[in-house]
């Protein structure tokens, strides 16, 4: 794997301010003031590496009670869209880089993986349960719009008509509309959009390679009028920053169609509580302390409780704040009126030539 690139200083269009060693790393490297001001030339621009990934699997499986989903394929690893929050952060530590600045410009991608998709989906032992499409990182960050992985994965679902579902920032995914809306059509599809603030600055400080908070709106809306179920995501809610935004986010959601909502709050587990403290202290200094003062309130007077059933929403009078302001807000925009569950029994292994015909097909 490449080394570590140490970086002085905040790098323009990005989220992490640093970029420490990965924690398993044996030597550490840490940033200096070599003297060097604003007045001075600036550095080279911080460019993304794209590096391909060999996979022997492409599905990843969790048991983890809190998640409505027991398989998931990432076509990424690494996102550049540098969401400063980002709880997979932490995984670029075990490709022995660092999950700052490394995590959203050393990237990794799976060429692979709708091939190895259909040759899992084709095992007679395979058992079809609903799969997510970018659970850890988001499959259409940037790199997708040449790389085409996610097209590919989609296109290789529904040919064998499995349900997926699928998480995003990015409007790009309004480009696989054709393959999604024919899914949807056969209750195989539905999109959740995460949108975390209606304030474009803070989008750009926090999320600064995402799409813009209007463009994700407009994803929902062209989702929806194209018969694709598409939810609102307000997540993370991070308390004294965002949190004044829920109702307003819900409403523009509820406004562009979405049928569904859902929240979840802030986390930070392992390096990830370094990052966003030294990101608030460069962006917002004035509410630093607030932030991190109302965080742990939900949190058991910790920075983060990987308890299960506790993680996404906290605990305390300010989780239980949120919740009930999500729920009222749900109730009086009727979203999540009725759950939707995607069809599990459709699904069937396409015929291949010379594979003997169903006598009563």
């Amino acid at each position: 794997m490449p080394p570590s690139v140490p970086i002085v200083g905040a790098v323009r269009g990005r989220g992490a301010k640093s970029n420490q060693t990965g924690r398993f790393e044996s030597v550490a490297r840490e940033d200096f003031d070599d003297g060097w001001t604003e007045h001075d030339a600036a550095p080279p621009r911080l460019d993304d590496s794209l590096t391909p990934l060999k996979s022997k699997s492409i599905i990843s499986h969790n048991d983890s009670p809190d998640i409505g989903f027991d398989q998931s394929i990432n076509p990424y690893v690494g996102c550049a869209h540098g969401c400063v929050y980002c709880f997979a952060r932490p995984s670029h530590a075990y490709m022995g880089l660092s999950p700052g600045l490394d995590f959203e410009t050393q990237l990794f991608f799976k060429p692979d993986a709708a091939q190895i998709l259909e040759r899992t989906l084709s095992r007679p032992a395979y058992k079809p349960s609903f799969i997510q499409l970018g659970a850890n990182t988001d499959p259409y960050q940037p790199a997708e719009r040449k790389l085409g992985i996610s097209r590919e994965i989609l296109k290789v679902l529904d040919r064998f008509n499995h349900p997926v579902g699928i998480t995003t920032k990015n409007a790009l995914v309004t480009r696989d509309i054709d393959i999604l809306s024919s899914m949807a059509a056969r209750n195989l599809a539905m999109v959740s959009v995460s949108v975390t603030t209606l304030d474009r600055r803070l989008a750009r400080a926090m999320e600064p390679r995402a799409s813009t908070p209007e463009r994700r709106l407009e994803a929902i809306a062209q989702l929806n009028a194209a018969g694709v179920p598409a939810a609102v995501g307000f997540a993370p809610v991070i308390p004294g920053l965002n949190d004044h935004e829920l109702e307003a986010v819900l409403e523009r959601g509820a406004a562009a169609g979405a049928p569904m909502a859902y929240f979840t709050v802030l986390r930070l587990p392992r390096e990830i509580k370094d990052l966003f403290r030294e990101w608030l202290a460069a962006e917002r200094p004035d509410r630093a302390a607030r932030v991190m003062s109302l965080v742990r309130q939900m949190r058991g007077g910790k920075d983060y409780d990987a308890e299960w059933g506790k993680r996404m929403r906290g605990e305390g009078p300010i989780a239980d704040l949120i919740r009930h302001r999500f729920d009222l807000a749900c109730r009086r925009l009727g979203l999540n009126a009725t759950r939707r569950a995607l069809d599990l029994t459709q699904f069937r292994r396409p015929s291949k030539g010379g594979d003997q015909m169903d006598l009563f097909g």
